[in-house]
């Protein structure tokens, strides 16, 4: 049984978060989140969710709440945005590292400074390389959809990874649209009951956590992260099959829009996607074949699917909303690895867009894949990366 609701992106994680029903939910309140949280304490507030809510003194301290509950054997979950996650810093990586499947709605939003409380992924993409999973949404729909799969995709006993839900501050997480929600007993049958692999709790089976580990471990203990990521490109196609026969809604690793004949395709995150193919639209009737191809799964990269869709086009631009100083923007950065790791000859041109939440149009959008064909029917595509709608 589905219903048609209109919510907000917050509220539509807070949704998803009231019907999982977590043992655990830890956090501190930060803009653009705070409204999530708000929600999902008024739930606990008014008996609709039986949690434990911890209020904490920082996102630091809520990470920290949050690792302790899972190491227990608790499901946990918890919500942040910008500076929160770089607060959180050093306790992402032990999270990653205790294998601990803690989910996490992260509501993008700048880092400072200048001190600035709207979107870009400079958080999510700094929180790249901690070891945690990395889902981007669109829109409210994609928000709930992926925050019920996260719980499967990171309890999965082939990964026992944590994983972050991203998605955009205010673009999204203020903006309210119509969803299909599924109703509480369906989500809690699908994400069911957690089964930890370990406990602090269970004295008959003692062990160390947190200990000090030194170079004839370490690197050991490292290593099977790397293949729990790699286990987790399987299961999150599985979960996703299995939610699409309850929702009939349909996930992978990326969504691609009128790529079938495209020559000059579009790559992106969030809720750019959704302008960027109003744009493809506008650029198709000018004879225009452009496509768009919208990442979901950011970690772990899916490397070889997007290898096959970067080999059906004859050029690209990716465009990111983060900056990577030195080498551009990030996930352009990565495309262009995955496409040189396979020994594809696809021109792949960066641009930067919306920092600090600067907005971009379909117009922008449009004039930007203009310039692109042009440069790609005279075999020029440039290299460098470009930052659209920069005040000069």
């Amino acid at each position: 049984m589905q219903e048609m609701v209109a919510l907000t992106g917050n509220e539509a994680a807070a949704l998803a978060f009231k019907q999982i029903e977590p043992d655990v939910v830890a956090a501190y309140p930060i803009t653009p989140q705070t409204e999530l949280m708000h929600d999902v304490a008024g739930f606990v507030h008014d008996g609709e969710m039986r949690t434990e809510f911890i209020t904490v003194e920082s996102e630091h301290s809520a990470m920290s709440a949050c690792i302790g509950a899972a190491a227990a054997g608790a499901r946990t979950m918890t919500a942040t945005s910008g500076q929160g996650l770089a607060l959180m810093w050093e306790m992402l990586y032990i999270a990653a590292s205790y294998r601990l499947p803690i989910v996490m709605a992260n509501v993008n939003r700048a880092l400072s400074g200048p001190i600035n409380i709207h979107c870009d992924h400079s958080d999510s993409m700094g929180a790249r390389d901690t070891g945690w999973i990395q889902l981007f949404c669109e829109n409210p729909q994609e928000i709930y959809d992926s925050i019920i799969q996260a719980i499967r995709i990171a309890e999965d006993k082939r990964v026992q990874l944590p994983l972050m839900v991203c998605y955009d501050g205010f673009i999204i997480s203020h903006t309210m649209q119509p969803l299909k929600v599924l109703d509480k007993e369906t989500v809690q049958k699908f994400v069911g009951k957690r089964q930890p692999e370990f406990s602090l709790l269970n004295v008959e089976k003692p062990f160390s956590l947190g200990a000090l580990d030194l170079p004839p471990y370490y690197y050991e203990h490292k290593r099977p992260q790397v293949e729990a990521m790699k286990n987790a490109l399987d299961v999150v196609l599985a979960v996703a099959k299995e939610y699409e026969s309850l929702s009939g809604r349909r996930y992978g690793y990326f969504e691609e829009y009128r790529t079938e004949d495209a020559e000059l395709l579009l790559v992106g995150l969030g809720s750019f996607t959704g302008t960027a193919a109003e744009a493809v639209d506008i650029a198709r009737n000018e004879g225009i074949r452009a496509g768009l191809l919208k990442l979901r799964l950011f970690r772990p990269l899916p490397k070889e699917a997007l290898s096959q869709a970067l080999k059906k086009t004859k050029a690209a631009c990716v465009y990111d909303r983060a900056l990577s100083f030195g080498l551009g923007g990030p996930l352009a950065h990565e495309l262009r690895s995955v496409a040189y790791e396979t020994g594809l000859k696809v021109p792949i041109a960066s641009a930067i867009y919306g920092l600090g939440g600067r907005d971009i149009t379909e117009h922008d959008i449009a004039a930007h894949i203009r310039k692109l064909w042009n440069d790609y029917k005279k075999d020029s595509i440039k290299m460098e990366t470009e930052f659209l709608n920069l005040c000069e």
